[in-house]
């Protein structure tokens, strides 16, 4: 049970989750940190590095193979994600921070035991060594935020005996907020291309402004809503049903305005 630290209950703070693509090219990564630092208050960024992954493991040799958008990791594919999410992304985002005076911590699971997960079940697919996240040690990311650090997660957990385990990037976001809301009034943002959720794909204009679970529901039955949006949105509902405050999807060079589609019970 977490014990709520007083100097911190009503402090705000943004946990802001952003797609391997904008991470990975030096431009869009310079100003969507320009961004990140003008949003006020405490924040954490969690990444993603999945095209970097792909590409590297190209130039190894090593097929990759993806199962409804998941990454199926063997031995040798989770060598490449981890040398690539906890090392070349993390550390090129840790190192863009420091440079506008933002103070970030490149982090893992597996750093200061912050996220425990399981190895997958095998059911009808065999993800390998992917983790479903058990426990977040939130106590330690929130004494870090108090100092004023920023920590930014990769997309890997570790199981407590030895093994590190590729974990989905908007799942860390999550379980991240929702830890987190036990010490702070917690702001959870999905940032990708488009401006938020749409209500029709090709019209980037048609933002969904506000979506409850009610709308959801409907949306979905009409087939407006679909694919990997789905689990995303479900998972902001959960997000908000223990006790995260809010939940944005917006694009990435809007995350610093009130602009995107709010998530709301």
């Amino acid at each position: 049970m977490f014990l709520v630290p007083q100097w911190s209950k009503m402090e705000k703070l943004t946990v802001i989750k952003v797609g391997g693509k904008i991470v990975e090219e030096p431009q869009s990564l310079k100003q969507f940190l320009a961004d990140f630092s003008k949003i006020e208050g405490y924040k954490v960024l969690v990444h993603g590095g999945g095209r970097s992954a792909t590409a590297l493991a190209a130039k190894l040799g090593i097929e990759s193979k993806m199962v409804n958008g998941r990454r199926i990791t063997d031995e040798e594919t989770l060598r490449v994600v981890t040398m690539v999410y906890g090392g070349l992304v993390n550390k090129q985002i840790v190192a863009g921070l420091q440079a506008i005076d933002v103070n970030a911590l490149g982090l893992t699971g597996a750093d200061l035991n912050y996220m425990r997960s399981e190895k997958r079940p095998v059911k009808e697919v065999d993800y390998g060594f992917v983790g479903d996240v058990k426990e977040v040690n939130a106590g330690i990311l929130a004494d870090l935020i108090s100092k004023g650090i920023v920590p930014v997660l990769a997309p890997l957990t570790h199981d407590k005996v030895g093994n590190l385990l590729n974990t989905n990037a908007d799942t860390i976001a999550g379980e991240t907020a929702k830890a987190l809301a036990n010490y702070f009034e917690v702001t959870l943002m999905f940032c990708f291309e488009k401006k938020g959720v749409l209500l029709n794909e090709n019209d980037d204009e048609s933002v969904i402004k506000t979506l409850t679970p009610e709308f959801f529901e409907n949306y979905v039955s009409q087939g407006i809503i679909n694919g990997g949006m789905i689990p995303k949105l479900e998972n902001s509902f959960e997000a908000l049903n223990t006790g995260v405050k809010q939940v944005v999807i917006t694009r990435a060079d809007q995350i610093h305005t009130t602009n995107g589609t709010i998530i709301t019970l």
